[in-house]
């Protein structure tokens, strides 16, 4: 008995330790970024400055506050609510593969985006002038709500939400989204599918302040609601009838899950495309480390996701410099290996 009841304690020790270590490599990451890039502006220098009161160079404030520090702001929202996104998915669908693209999501919203891209010039002239470069990133998230109210119709009846006809429901709006991008690729232009491939890739190179307000109110809201919640998906993982036994409301559980993953996802592909593996990897390197309780797991996800697009924005500034490499193609190189180490050493215990 003894044991038993260190071993949770040691769990919580664990996880408060990591929470602290990852605050310090957030704030440390976030320094770092800050500083890394392909112009000649030294802004180290132009950081001590920052920190002691003395004034910057116009060409120091502009690479530091207008371009840097909103992608620094955005890479940090974005990383945070897609690995959330994922611990949060897993917890519902108690499957450890599970990522926020099972709600459809990803899909209605690349399917939001190609249709801005594609039909911009079809666009009436005042909602073109209205809203300008932010029409891609308000279309993308309007599909991604779209499609995410669908599955929640199709998939509730008379109150109740089904998990499994929610996954099933998922798959066929995903593969209807495909097939109705396919469509519109295919009448694209040259310079559209160009657009198309980069959006595609995932990238925060179109990194702004407007961007940073428009989707930082909901991306932040979508954490808060999905932090309320933990207690309710530890209870899920004992079963439905079980959680509602000892006292859960689970169709308010799922309710919140479900809003919470499509607001914040919506929002982050929204404003940085299709970005892949954060959402998987992260939630299962954190239960190898500290256990399954969503408590602190979703607290660590948000840092751990935070810090991990961040460093993969890095990578993409400085790799092919003064190129930059979409930052979808680094979270794929860096999570597939870790994603097939974890199923390796998980196989035995992981149920498909």
């Amino acid at each position: 008995m003894a044991l038993a009841d260190h071993l949770p304690v040691s769990r919580v020790a664990r996880a408060r330790r990591l929470h602290v270590w990852l605050v310090l490599a957030v704030i440390l990451v976030g320094l770092l970024s800050l500083t890394v890039g392909a112009t000649d502006v030294r802004l180290g220098p132009a950081l001590w400055k920052v920190a002691t009161g003395q004034s910057l160079t116009r060409m120091e404030a502009i690479v530091l506050w207008d371009i840097r520090a909103p992608r620094l702001v955005l890479g940090l929202m974005v990383g945070a609510a897609l690995a959330v996104g994922g611990a949060v998915m897993q917890g519902l669908f108690r499957n450890p593969l599970a990522d926020p693209g099972l709600v459809g999501v990803s899909a209605g919203a690349g399917l939001g985006a190609i249709v801005a891209i594609v039909l911009a010039g079809l666009a009436p002239a005042w909602l073109a002038a209205s809203a300008g470069d932010q029409l891609v990133p308000l279309s993308a998230f309007l599909g991604g709500w779209a499609s995410t109210l669908v599955l929640y119709r199709v998939s509730t009846r008379r109150g109740r939400t089904s998990v499994g006809t929610m996954l099933l429901a998922g798959i066929a709006l995903g593969a209807l989204a495909g097939a109705l991008s396919g469509i519109l690729v295919y009448v694209a232009n040259d310079r559209q599918l160009r657009d198309l491939t980069f959006w595609g890739l995932g990238s925060l190179g179109g990194a702004s302040w407007l961007k940073v307000l428009t989707a930082g109110p909901i991306i932040v809201a979508s954490l808060v609601g999905a932090a309320t919640i933990g207690r309710g998906l530890n209870g899920l993982a004992l079963g439905e009838a079980t959680a509602a036994h000892i006292g859960l409301n689970v169709q308010r559980v799922k309710n919140t899950a479900i809003l919470t993953v499509a607001a914040a996802t919506g929002a982050a592909v929204a404003v940085s495309g299709t970005i892949g593996f954060v959402g998987i990897v992260v939630p299962h390197l954190l239960r190898l480390g500290t256990g399954p309780d969503h408590r602190p797991l979703l607290v660590n996800a948000a840092l751990l996701g935070a810090l991990l697009l961040v460093l993969a924005d890095m990578i993409a500034r400085v790799i092919i410099a003064p190129a930059e490499l979409p930052i979808g193609i680094v979270t794929a190189v860096l999570g597939a290996p870790v994603f097939l180490w974890i199923l390796l050493r998980q196989r035995g215990m992981v149920d498909l």
